[in-house]
């Protein structure tokens, strides 16, 4: 069996399939492929024109209401106003690049440091994750004097030319380079006794050895630390600990992409790294750092990060602004004074439990992963295969109803639970409700 669609075409609008829009409708989405050409890209079989957000809730063009369990961009709720303040109030007062000393980025940066265990002391911002992961892979090379990097077989790790070379799930027909090579992404179903940690550090180990057959050499094992885009793969606690080890032995480095686990989704700390108990070499964070805003950076201890700059004069233009440290630092505080990662550890929990209680009454559904407000449910057809068709069926009718939910996966057949960090206790019982009146329905 092999996959049918990458994973940025699942759920993807195509003009191709013949789906009937009302005349209005298919002039603006007419319009706006004239414009992006191919790369325009929109959500569902019917393209939504959203016009405003708030909290766990985003609003259409209509004024219809709909529960966001699909985006994790703004982490700690739409429109927060403790972000939209501090963006604000600094963007009137001074707005530069990174070349003169300036107390909010400053102060930024000693905060978001203060929450990463040491070696972990140095930090350089950019503007994206596909920047930060393109970073680290270079700090990397220069590190160990290799190319070679070890992915899961569905990674995601960003769009820059070199990070996409590392992202599988973004190749529609060219094979991965010769300085790639794909490793199973760590599922239980798959290990060997259910011994997830050998599994995962043994696949890691073939990987490396065979890098260094063929000259390439081995420079880093890159990780989504809670595997999101190969269907979200979190259990146990501490299987990573065997593959940072096995990555040390052989002297190269662990990354751990936290540009979809981190900032407390996980609901075991602010990072997907810490559930593990490991200290990565290199950490990369994105998204939901600033709410919205576009912001992102790479924390990385001094002598990795002087290894890469004796070889080249490193400047974001961006990355660093006054305001990007203003947004990031009401992020930080929100996700404290809100008790963002308690509430994403307990109502995480609660979600889970109800989905797992779905799952006991259903053959469609085979199985149900995750940590904190991060879930992957798995659809399954009558001989316990990935079912895309399902998972297609109940993303566009769970729209119909109000929720927006998009999919992952190497099959395309995982739900991907990924709502802001606010979401309460009631808002997982709509959608557990939401989800069995469908499946009840089909």
């Amino acid at each position: 069996m092999s996959p049918t669609k990458q994973i940025l075409a699942l759920n993807r609008f195509e003009a191709s399939e013949g789906t009937a829009l009302a005349p209005e409708l298919a002039e603006r989405v007419a319009k706006r492929q004239a414009t992006f050409g191919a790369s325009s890209v929109l959500f569902y079989k019917e393209p939504i024109e959203m016009v405003r957000a708030e909290g766990v809730f985003m609003y259409d063009a209509e004024g219809r209401r709909y529960l966001d369990v699909y985006n994790n961009v703004p982490s700690i709720g739409h429109s927060h106003p403790a972000v939209a303040e501090a963006v604000a109030r600094q963007i009137a007062v001074l707005n530069i690049h990174t070349r003169y000393l300036t107390k909010p980025v400053e102060a930024y940066a000693e905060k978001l440091l203060s929450r990463f265990p040491p070696p972990l002391t140095n930090l350089t911002m950019t503007c994206t994750g596909s920047e930060s992961n393109d970073l680290a892979m270079r700090i990397a090379e220069a590190a160990t004097g290799k190319r070679g990097f070890v992915v899961t077989r569905a990674a995601y790790h960003g769009n820059t030319q070199h990070v996409t070379a590392i992202s599988p799930s973004s190749m529609k027909s060219k094979p991965v380079p010769d300085f790639v090579r794909v490793i199973p992404e760590p599922d239980p179903a798959q290990a060997p006794g259910g011994d997830v940690a050998a599994f995962f550090a043994n696949n890691l180990q073939t990987a490396i050895d065979d890098l260094e057959a063929n000259g390439v050499g081995f420079a880093a094992v890159i990780v989504d630390t809670i595997f999101s885009s190969d269907g979200i793969f979190a259990d146990p606690p501490g299987f990573l600990k065997s593959a940072v080890d096995v990555a040390h032995k052989a002297g190269g480095l662990f990354i751990a992409d936290e540009v979809q686990p981190g900032f407390g989704r996980t609901g075991g700390g602010l990072w997907g790294f810490s559930r593990h108990g490991i200290v990565p070499d290199v950490v990369t964070m994105g998204k939901p750092m600033g709410n919205g805003f576009p912001m992102a950076g790479v924390v990385t201890r001094p002598d990795l990060l002087s290894l890469f700059c004796e070889e080249t004069g490193y400047f974001n233009t961006f990355g660093g602004n006054p305001v990007a440290a203003a947004a990031g630092s009401a992020v930080l505080d929100v996700i404290d004074g809100e008790g963002l990662i308690d509430n994403a550890r307990d109502v995480g929990a609660y979600f889970k439990a109800n989905l797992l209680t779905v799952m006991g009454n259903r053959r469609d559904i085979g199985a149900v992963r995750g940590a904190g407000l991060f879930i992957g449910l798995d659809f399954v057809d009558d001989d316990g295969r990935p079912d895309q068709g399902l998972a297609t069926f109940v993303i566009n009718a769970m729209k119909e109803r109000g929720v927006l939910i998009g999919a992952a996966g190497l099959w395309g057949s995982t739900l991907k639970i990924r709502p802001p960090l606010c979401f309460s206790r009631e808002n997982a019982e709509f959608f557990v409700e939401t989800l069995k009146a469908i499946l009840a329905d089909r």
